[in-house]
C-alpha cells in the first residue's frame, strides 16, 4: 500500500441516540442538584483522589450527560469521599451525595 503521509483520525462526534440515559434518570431523582452543576471545575481542582488517582468529577458529570455509563462505574471506584468538593463549589451542589446516588444507580441498574 502506498504511504501518502498522513492518516485518518476516527469521528469524534457523539451519537445521543446510542446513550442510555436510564442513569442520567435515577441519578437526577436521587440528588437534583445535579442540574445546577455549571462545569467550574472547581471540585475538580480541590480533589484528593484526583492528585493521586487521576478522579475527575467535572468528568463524571459529562459522562452522565452522554449516557456513557460503562465508564462511569470504573471512575466512582477512585472517590475517597473526602468532601473537599463540596466545600469549594460555587453552585452548592451536594457532590458527596451525588456520587453515592450514582452507586446506588448502578446497583439498581445491574
Amino acid at each position: 500500500m502506498i504511504d501518502f503521509g498522513y492518516t485518518l483520525t476516527r469521528d469524534r462526534q457523539l451519537d445521543y441516540d446510542r446513550g442510555d440515559f436510564r442513569f442520567l434518570r435515577i441519578v437526577r431523582a436521587m440528588e437534583p442538584s445535579l442540574d445546577v452543576c455549571i462545569g467550574c471545575g472547581s471540585c475538580t481542582a480541590t480533589c484528593s483522589a484526583g492528585h493521586f488517582t487521576g478522579f475527575n468529577i467535572r468528568k463524571l458529570h459529562t459522562l452522565i450527560q452522554r449516557g456513557d455509563n460503562e465508564t462511569i462505574k470504573a471512575e466512582l471506584k477512585k472517590c475517597m469521599f473526602c468532601g473537599k468538593c463540596q466545600l469549594v463549589c460555587p453552585r452548592g451542589v451536594n457532590l458527596r451525595n451525588l456520587i453515592l446516588a450514582m452507586n446506588r444507580a448502578i446497583e439498581q441498574l445491574g
